[in-house]
Protein backbone atom coordinates (compact mmCIF):
# COMPACT_ATOMS: atom_id res chain seq x y z
CA UNK A 1 0.00 0.00 0.00
CA UNK A 2 1.31 3.54 -1.04
CA UNK A 3 1.71 5.99 1.73
CA UNK A 4 -0.16 9.02 1.97
CA UNK A 5 0.29 12.80 3.52
CA UNK A 6 -2.27 14.27 5.31
CA UNK A 7 -3.35 17.44 5.64
CA UNK A 8 -1.65 18.06 9.24
CA UNK A 9 1.65 18.45 6.67
CA UNK A 10 3.21 21.46 7.96
CA UNK A 11 5.67 21.52 5.41
CA UNK A 12 8.78 21.05 6.89
CA UNK A 13 10.82 19.53 3.68
CA UNK A 14 12.11 16.32 5.86
CA UNK A 15 10.39 13.35 3.72
CA UNK A 16 11.31 14.58 0.75
CA UNK A 17 15.01 14.37 0.42
CA UNK A 18 14.50 10.82 2.47
CA UNK A 19 12.40 8.94 -0.22
CA UNK A 20 14.53 6.69 -2.18
CA UNK A 21 12.40 6.35 -4.89
CA UNK A 22 11.64 10.15 -5.18
CA UNK A 23 8.07 9.60 -4.86
CA UNK A 24 7.27 12.75 -2.64
CA UNK A 25 7.47 16.26 -4.02
CA UNK A 26 5.75 19.72 -3.12
CA UNK A 27 2.38 20.00 -4.01
CA UNK A 28 0.14 23.44 -4.34
CA UNK A 29 -0.44 24.05 -0.31
CA UNK A 30 1.93 20.49 0.56
CA UNK A 31 3.94 17.69 0.32
CA UNK A 32 2.51 14.98 -1.92
CA UNK A 33 3.35 10.82 -2.53
CA UNK A 34 3.27 9.50 -5.95
CA UNK A 35 1.60 6.19 -5.76
CA UNK A 36 3.07 4.78 -8.76
CA UNK A 37 6.25 5.39 -6.65
CA UNK A 38 5.88 4.70 -3.40
CA UNK A 39 7.28 1.25 -2.30
CA UNK A 40 6.95 2.27 1.36
CA UNK A 41 10.77 1.63 1.13
CA UNK A 42 10.50 -2.03 0.80
CA UNK A 43 13.58 -3.12 -1.47
CA UNK A 44 15.53 0.15 0.27
CA UNK A 45 14.86 -0.15 4.00
CA UNK A 46 12.40 -2.01 6.54
CA UNK A 47 10.65 0.79 7.29
CA UNK A 48 9.26 3.76 5.56
CA UNK A 49 11.80 6.56 5.84
CA UNK A 50 9.96 9.17 5.35
CA UNK A 51 7.84 7.94 8.39
CA UNK A 52 10.43 7.99 10.48
CA UNK A 53 11.47 11.63 10.02
CA UNK A 54 8.11 13.20 10.23
CA UNK A 55 7.57 15.57 13.12
CA UNK A 56 3.87 15.24 12.99
CA UNK A 57 2.98 11.84 12.02
CA UNK A 58 1.22 12.90 9.13
CA UNK A 59 2.04 9.97 6.36
CA UNK A 60 -0.30 6.72 7.01
CA UNK A 61 -0.99 3.85 5.04
CA UNK A 62 -2.99 5.18 1.76
CA UNK A 63 -6.54 3.10 1.70
CA UNK A 64 -7.08 4.07 -1.77
CA UNK A 65 -3.65 2.40 -3.08
CA UNK A 66 -3.71 -1.39 -1.24
CA UNK A 67 -0.56 -3.14 -1.97
CA UNK A 68 0.64 -6.52 -0.67
CA UNK A 69 4.43 -6.84 0.44
CA UNK A 70 4.93 -8.75 -2.95
CA UNK A 71 3.36 -5.64 -5.03
CA UNK A 72 5.49 -3.56 -3.07
CA UNK A 73 8.54 -5.74 -4.04
CA UNK A 74 7.51 -6.06 -8.03
CA UNK A 75 7.13 -2.04 -8.08
CA UNK A 76 10.58 -1.65 -6.36
CA UNK A 77 12.04 -4.06 -9.31
CA UNK A 78 10.25 -2.07 -12.02
CA UNK A 79 11.35 1.38 -10.20
CA UNK A 80 15.04 0.12 -9.87
CA UNK A 81 15.60 -1.56 -13.37
CA UNK A 82 13.91 1.54 -14.95
CA UNK A 83 17.28 3.72 -13.08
Amino acid sequence: MALVITDDCINCDVCEPECPNSAISPGEEMYEIDPNLCTECVGHYDEPQCQQVCPVDCIPKDPNHEETPEELLAKYEIITAAA
